[in-house]
């Protein structure tokens, strides 16, 4: 086992944090006002009494964003993990399927799948993962007969008062985070870097999101409201929801 620095950790965040808010800003750049519409639950938005078009947009906007974001820090969390965990044990990113790393410790070999929280898997995708910690246990333990292999799913923040899952260990937020570098405080040292830049970066992404509102309003008025300014609800239905096929 060798040590990482709090240095190191700050300048790999510092260096990195830049990838989570470029994707963050690329991702609103690109979308289309019309996919996320067709991927929205327009119901919902009928039942919560959404009446006015700008209001309509910064809904389904927001919701769109926010499930994006969470998706792209959670890939950036994992990499920091991996990085993390390859100076202190000389982990590597895993090749096998729904893998994320792998790493030996007291002559265990751990192979970890990353995700972002705790509750972040319907049944049938929990049982996925099971299904891949067993082809992953089953090959490495052809090649290495005298080697314990144990499987581990790490979550990047959150509790789990029960991690022994039976075929694998959840080991959630300080737990985690101690566990692939030896160190009880890493989950609270790493909090620090993440803020890097980050009003400078907010504040460009402000300024994006205040124009796709703007637009995507104009354009949502166009389509979907009538010359009185009623929104047109049924129209929105049917565009989301309604059988086009011949």
């Amino acid at each position: 086992m060798k040590s990482i620095t709090q240095q190191e950790i700050t300048d790999y965040v510092e260096a990195n944090i830049q990838i989570f808010h470029q994707k963050r800003l690329d991702s609103l750049q690109k979308l289309e006002l019309m996919k996320v519409i067709r991927r929205k639950n327009p119901y919902l938005f009928k039942a919560k009494n959404i009446n006015t078009a700008q209001d309509f947009v910064k809904t389904i906007l927001d919701a769109h964003l926010s499930s994006q974001e969470e998706t792209i820090f959670g890939g950036f969390l994992e990499e920091l993990a991996i990085f993390i965990c390859s100076q202190v044990y000389g982990g590597q990113k895993s090749a096998a399927e729904g893998i994320d790393l792998e790493f030996e410790k007291d002559s265990i070999r751990y192979i970890v799948s990353i995700k972002s929280g705790p509750n972040w898997g319907n049944s049938s995708q929990v049982a996925k993962l099971r299904d891949n910690f067993k082809k992953a246990k089953r090959i490495l333990g052809t090649n290495r007969a005298l080697m314990n292999v144990v499987a581990i799913n790490g979550c990047c923040y959150g509790k789990d008062r029960k991690p022994d899952k039976g075929d694998y260990l959840k080991l959630c937020g300080q737990k985690f985070w101690e566990f692939i570098s030896g160190d009880d405080n890493l989950y609270t040292d790493i909090i620090e870097p993440l803020g890097h830049q980050a009003k400078e970066k907010n504040e460009q992404f402000m300024q994006e999101y205040a124009k796709a509102v703007n637009k995507f309003t104009a354009e949502f008025i166009g389509k979907y409201c009538d010359v009185d300014g009623n929104m047109l609800w049924e129209e929105i239905v049917k565009f989301n929801s309604a059988d086009t096929t011949p």
